[in-house]
């Protein structure tokens, strides 16, 4: 083999591990045995510059490392972890991988909702008056007419993208977080780093893992899996956060989604991140409904935060006060820009973080002829979930070894980062857009009798060879369950 042949291999070895080396360090172990992570696979999967599938397979074989320290800790032994990256990149295609059964027998994809594509057509770059681009975000209902309130245009492309040629970006970047709404300035990503936001990002860990309190180490209940016996209680709404409980929901853990009936939802979001776990509705903003919710935190092991910043807190259930409530809880905040920093209090989604850290100028010059561009998934959202469960075993494993209650922090800015940090590839106009009908056939799991009807899904892509994951019950109607926890 020539010099010039094997610095290259070396390279693209060192490229297509540097993010599980990045979270081994975050983890602070003894790096696993050769031969216990296997990675099968290369991008490009979608039709985009960023490393989608390989980012994604080494955040999923981290978590399979933090849960085999998990069972480790049980049983004494550790387990072979293994991922494909078209499977891992497959599962930020969100709905593209679930198919409904017909009266004839036959599936077929799940069409988009027509307020989804009406988001999609509203929530994109758009020019503004000083030669930059604006990406407004109308998600959910509420947060649409606040744009449109601060914008005084109606709910249709033509008349948003006119009314933001008349803002300077940064103005309007900050009319919309003083309204509360969302949106975000397309910066490049020299432009994001040298941001007072975008540089207190630089300096922290894309997990950040912080002992908060003194509690006595806890053992585990008997088991099966890595996580039997946790309990998860899941505050999240849309992507990120209910990724973060689907991920620990397959390696075991009692995942019990909050909601009430009068918060808005996008259906095919929950359908396809609600998987295996329990749905009940409680209102924490009731006097009856917050004693509950506080028994339930009393007896938790994880509570997942996908509320804009400080929401939580308003109603007596920020970090203090959950801690006050359960020493030793591990709390996993899930939000857009972080842990703190002048744009901390900020609420925001997927395509935001893209637009303030530079991805859609990336891409856009990748694919868009010059003209900000969305990636065609939803990766930060996805990543930031996968990395939140990451962090949450982490800190399960040290309270197991050393006590302590423990707050994860992940957030949809650092995960775009993230990728970056991972380099980009040239060739993926031919990319196939997802993993082969023979690969999916090999992971699909059969649901029959869903409030959704028969689905056809994706079903956990990462191998554990001792305890395979998996989904313990078909998905859940909202609300179906009661507020309780199921016996350890």
């Amino acid at each position: 083999m020539n010099t010039a042949f094997t610095a290259y291999f070396q390279d693209l070895i060192m490229q297509m591990t540097a993010a599980f080396t990045e979270l081994m360090a975050i983890r602070g172990l003894t790096a696993p045995a050769p031969g216990e992570v296997t990675l099968q696979g290369q991008d490009p999967i979608f039709e985009t510059p960023y490393r989608v599938g390989e980012t994604m397979a080494q955040i999923f074989a981290a978590c399979g490392v933090a849960a085999n320290d998990l069972w480790a800790i049980r049983s004494g032994r550790r387990q072979s972890v293994g991922i494909s990256v078209s499977a891992a990149a497959a599962t930020v295609k969100s709905g593209g991988c679930t198919f409904r059964r017909a009266d004839d027998g036959t599936y077929a994809v799940i069409p988009g909702s027509d307020a989804m594509k009406h988001m999609v057509s509203l929530t994109q770059p758009w020019p503004t008056a000083d030669g930059q681009w604006f990406l407004p975000h109308t998600n959910l209902p509420h947060l649409e007419r606040r744009v449109l309130d601060l914008l005084k245009c109606d709910s249709t492309p033509a008349s948003i993208s006119a009314a933001i040629r008349t803002w300077n970006a940064l103005e309007l970047e900050e009319a919309i977080a003083n309204v509360q709404a969302c949106g975000g300035m397309v910066r490049t990503a020299e432009d994001w780093l040298a941001h007072p936001q975008g540089a207190y990002l630089a300096e922290r860990p894309v997990v950040e893992m912080d002992r908060t309190g003194d509690s006595a180490p806890e053992r585990f209940s008997l088991g099966a899996m890595p996580l039997s016996g946790v309990r998860v209680l899941d505050l999240t709404r849309i992507l990120a956060g209910p990724t973060c409980g689907l991920s620990l929901t397959e390696f075991g853990a009692d995942d019990l989604m909050v909601t009430a009936p009068h918060l808005p939802q996008v259906p095919e979001f929950v359908r396809d991140t609600s998987h295996g776990k329990r749905s009940c509705f409680l209102d924490f903003t009731t006097h009856n409904g917050a004693a509950r919710l506080a028994e339930l935190v009393s007896e938790a092991d994880i509570v997942i935060d996908g509320y804009r910043p400080g929401r939580l807190g308003a109603h007596g259930f920020g970090w203090d006060d959950l801690m006050r409530i359960r020493p030793g809880l591990i709390h996993v905040s899930v939000n857009c820009f972080g842990s703190g920093g002048p744009f901390g209090d900020r609420a925001g989604w997927d395509q935001v973080a893209q637009a303030v850290t530079g991805m859609c100028h990336t891409q856009g010059l990748a694919t868009g002829g010059g003209q900000p561009q969305l990636t065609p998934v939803y990766m930060c959202d996805y990543a930031a979930g996968r990395l939140g469960s990451f962090g949450a075993m982490l800190a399960l494993a040290r309270r197991a070894r050393e006590g302590g209650s423990y707050r994860v922090q992940v957030s949809l800015c650092q995960s775009a980062m993230f990728f970056q940090r991972q380099g980009v590839v040239t060739a993926y106009d031919t990319a196939p857009g997802g993993m082969s009908d023979t690969e999916f056939r090999q992971y699909r799991i059969d649901e029959h009798g869903t409030c959704y009807g028969d689905l056809r899904c994706l079903g956990p892509v990462l191998h554990m060879s001792e305890t395979p994951c998996r989904w313990p019950r078909v998905t859940p109607r909202l609300g179906s369950d009661a507020p309780v926890w199921l016996p350890r």
